[in-house]
């Protein structure tokens, strides 16, 4: 078994804590969580960390024409979650790029850690559907939690 140590990062950078809850749609015939919606849960937990920081993805597209794609992941499946386990995707900030943001995520139940991965997620220009630096505002938020 596998444990999450206390403080994960010793430049204490910033961290985002989802709490989720495994319902049955979630797992598969085997009564686990399918291996796919553990990217589901780290992608809910990416948007609602924007959200909480003052920034919604709809908006971003509509006002700006921007939007975040998934442009590369790198995961271990360490061990499974069951029905109705109280896990937590905890999400740290590991690398800003003009136009790409690199999240470090990991899926815990308790102490144990049962998914890590590394996100790269791209901000792209919509319309053109190619690479667009990242928005000011966010850019200059997440260097502040970046900074934490």
């Amino acid at each position: 078994m596998q444990t999450i140590p206390e403080n994960d990062d010793p430049k204490g950078a910033a961290r985002f804590v989802l709490p989720v809850r495994v319902y049955y749609e979630d797992t598969d015939a085997a009564g686990v969580v399918y291996y796919a919606n553990y990217l589901r849960f780290c992608e809910r937990a990416r948007t609602e960390w924007l959200r909480a920081i003052g920034f919604e993805q709809q908006r971003m597209l509509a006002d700006d024409g921007l939007a975040f794609v998934v442009r590369s992941v790198k995961a271990d499946y360490l061990a499974p979650a069951c029905l109705d386990d109280a896990l937590s995707v905890v999400s740290t900030l590991n690398e800003l790029r003009r136009a790409s943001i690199t999240f470090g995520q990991q899926i815990v139940r308790g102490s144990e850690l049962l998914f890590d991965a590394s996100i790269q997620i791209a901000c792209v220009d919509w319309n053109r559907r190619k690479p667009a630096a990242l928005p000011a505002a966010i850019r200059s938020q997440l260097e502040t939690l970046q900074a934490v």
